[in-house]
């Protein structure tokens, strides 16, 4: 992958910069995907923005360390990310957000490294090798798996709410009766 693009991240914000409450979300690699626990004052994120690489609209932010490969795609909402935990691939367009994704769910990381909490290093996204088709197919695949994916969802959703709205016991006598007819 490092004939596409270079491994961008945040500029690292120490402890004592974050609290509790405040302007900026933070998102730290245990809190990455889900919900902050800890935010930065805006002035700070505004500086940092302008000075140091930030992901841009639609990048697919990458966890390396701990759950190695877990995927945010960024919205361009205000946030901000803990630094070489949470990782992006900068490709000036050379490669299709959507299909990046994809190969993210699939691909096994070479050299992980650590006993305790893997980490996956950015020679090791570097020296990753990918198949690249064209940037209109890329953009097929990625929509196809996202659409994929988003149907997956509408379905456990629906079982989920079916589940939860039924009588279990009604619903397993009726197929108990329709299986002995």
């Amino acid at each position: 992958m490092g004939d596409l693009g270079s491994v961008a991240m945040n500029k690292r914000i120490f402890k004592d910069q974050t609290s509790e409450l405040g302007d900026i979300p933070f998102y730290k690699i245990g809190t990455f995907g889900g919900k902050p626990d800890a935010y930065i004052p805006r002035g700070l994120f505004e500086e940092y923005k302008a000075k140091y690489p930030y992901p841009e609209v639609g990048d697919i932010l990458i966890s390396a360390s701990g759950s190695i490969g877990r995927t945010v795609e960024h919205t361009g909402k205000d946030e901000y990310f803990q630094d070489s935990n949470i990782v992006w691939l900068k490709h000036d367009n050379k490669l299709n957000n959507l299909f990046l994704k994809q190969f993210y769910m699939i691909v096994e990381w070479e050299g992980l490294e650590g006993s305790t909490i893997k980490r996956l290093y950015n020679k090791n996204i570097l020296r990753t090798q990918i198949f690249v088709p064209s940037l209109a197919e890329q953009q097929r695949i990625g929509i196809f798996f996202k659409d994929l994916d988003n149907l997956i969802t509408l379905h456990q959703r629906m079982f989920s709410i079916f589940y939860t709205s039924c009588d279990i016991d009604l619903i397993i006598k009726s197929v108990s009766w329709f299986s002995n007819s």
